[in-house]
């Protein structure tokens, strides 16, 4: 029987003794990402130094959804959460100190690694009253006057629905509203993928089997995730489609602009094994050349996985430098 439900959570939580300390191995519950569908909106307007009234500026604002990618695989329970708007803040809260915050979303979720359908935690900005204050609070502490636009957040916070509420983690999404300067100048979108690889070796060797399309979707959806064995180290790559990385162009504190080319990064997590690097990707060298895309992960021993094997649970997140996000779930069965 392959190991899913309260086995799979076993086999973590012995996992956890082990890798507790590991960024990269999720063993609790865990903020993955945040992604909003519109990261980033321009208004019509010459600048924000001299704007119109900020009411008008943000009638041309559209509705932006927040989503929260959550997971919680040592546990089968809800999770109580909220989101609030808010400004900036590098605590990852929304400060109680008299500025501007609204709730915007809050709700009792089933367990998002064991729930189907899976369970969405969403929340939406409106463009209302209080959008409006917090974009003038935002205006009023920057001292580029909006040059190249304005961030606010909307801030998370979550927990277990059996647990004491002073645990509950929190984690911040950032939006920017910028003014369409230069003119040509486009909205950031979030970044995508063609696909992701796999290809199996031996943890010492670079000699790796031809790789394949490793199937999206959490173990509790797949039938027949991709198998490997235990031990064996597992190549994965993700597969860029054309003009995924954007060109954009941003006003400079000289009066000119300047243009650049998106840099992405990869962020990798698994519930068991090893990754050689949890981040990848990234800005050019000096010398012009892009990191690695991919990651190798070393499967858990046979020891760890049980006389059945087991599905670990992975998680992939995409992002570009202008809060840009994307993610994807996946699954690998080890064999032992």
């Amino acid at each position: 029987m392959v190991m899913r439900g309260p086995a799979m959570i076993a086999a973590i939580a012995v996992t956890a003794c082990a890798a507790f300390q590991d960024p990269d191995i999720v063993v609790d519950i865990r903020v993955i990402a945040m992604e909003a569908n519109l990261p980033e909106q321009l208004v019509d307007i010459p600048s924000f130094v001299d704007p119109p009234p900020l009411s008008s500026v943000v009638a041309q604002i559209q509705p932006a959804q927040v989503c929260a990618l959550v997971a919680d695989p040592t546990h089968m329970r809800s999770l109580r959460w909220s989101m609030t708007l808010c400004d900036y803040n590098e605590d990852e809260r929304c400060d109680d100190n008299g500025d501007p915050q609204e709730l915007i979303g809050s709700g009792l979720e089933p367990s998002p690694d064991y729930t189907v359908p899976e369970p969405a935690m969403c929340a939406t900005v409106q463009p209302d009253a209080t959008f409006v204050a917090v974009i003038e609070n935002a205006l009023s502490n920057d001292p580029l006057n909006g040059l190249q636009g304005l961030d606010y957040s909307v801030v998370l916070r979550v927990g277990g629905s059996d647990a004491d509420p002073s645990l509950d983690l929190y984690a911040e999404k950032l939006l920017d509203v910028a003014a369409k300067d230069p003119p040509t100048r486009t909205p950031n979108t979030n970044p995508y993928l063609s696909d992701v690889t796999v290809a199996i070796g031996d943890p010492d060797s670079e000699t790796l089997s031809a790789p394949v399309v490793l199937p999206f979707g959490r173990c509790v959806d797949q039938t027949t995730p991709f198998a490997m064995p235990a031990g064996k180290k597992a190549r994965i790559t993700p597969v860029e489609p054309p003009g995924v990385r954007q060109v954009y162009t941003l006003p400079t504190l000289d009066g000119s602009d300047e243009t650049f080319v998106e840099s992405l990064t990869y962020q990798w997590t698994a519930t068991m094994g090893d990754f050689d690097n949890g981040t990848t990707g990234g800005p050019p060298d000096l010398a012009g050349e892009l990191p690695p895309l991919f990651t190798d992960w070393i499967a858990p021993d046979a020891s760890q996985v049980g006389s059945a094997g087991s599905d670990v649970p992975f998680w992939i997140v995409q992002r570009d430098e202008r809060f840009g996000v994307h993610w994807y779930e996946s699954c690998v069965h080890v064999m032992p």
